[in-house]
């Protein structure tokens, strides 16, 4: 397994009236995170808030291309991120216990903490179709160029692993300075994590490992 320090190349906020960073997700454009009561849009570039959407957000928080969805306790809303109207509801397979929250091959993808697992689920129905486990502390969740990367965070201490999708093996870990926790996390699609920083009220940008060029 390899291990390294977390290269943290930027830090938003923290932002008025926000109290605590939970779900992160990234638009293509904006970064969007929940932070209890609200869904808040960051732009990346300026680090300033571009719009509030008032919506329950207590945990992780995805994009499917067009739609945010949203943990608000026991349940995940389906969000227009253009009206704030929620559509649609399904229940969260850990009944209040959820973490992370992601959007890969057309289905979400939701951690549960303390369980240490990552199911995915039928976005239509909620229904599990699958379970990996990790057997760490699972906060945010993020799918990359066919990489399954979590966050963890326990006490003072917080990291990014990238875990094998079929075993829930960790192979690869990056360690957060200490004190530096990780609620939330989404990937950008490229070199960029965006990682939630829970009562910090801030959003990092940590950068991710380069991959090794395949032999030819």
């Amino acid at each position: 397994m390899k291990r390294s320090a977390a290269d943290i190349i930027q830090e938003y906020g923290p932002f008025p009236g926000v109290e605590q960073v939970n779900g992160v997700t990234f638009d293509g454009k904006q970064v969007w995170f929940a932070s209890g009561d609200r869904l808040n849009a960051l732009d990346p570039a300026s680090g300033k808030l571009q719009r509030v959407i008032d919506a329950a957000g207590h945990a992780g928080t995805a994009f499917d291309g067009r739609h945010l969805f949203q943990i608000a306790e026991t349940r995940i809303h389906k969000i227009d991120p253009d009206s704030g109207q929620v559509l649609a509801t399904i229940p969260a397979p850990g009944n209040g216990g959820d973490s992370g929250l992601t959007w890969a091959e057309g289905t979400l993808w939701v951690g549960q903490y303390r369980e240490g697992k990552i199911h995915q689920i039928d976005p239509e129905t909620g229904a599990i179709l699958r379970t990996i486990e990790s057997r760490r502390f699972v906060t945010g969740v993020t799918w990359v160029d066919g990489e399954l990367w979590h966050g963890t965070w326990e006490g003072d201490e917080s990291e990014l692993k990238r875990v094998d999708p079929k075993t829930g093996e960790t192979m690869e870990t990056l360690e957060m300075p200490r004190g530096t926790g990780i609620s939330g996390l989404e990937s950008d699609g490229g070199d960029r994590f965006f990682c939630g920083g829970g009562k910090s009220g801030k959003v990092r940008a940590v950068r991710r490992p380069a991959r090794a060029a395949p032999n030819r």
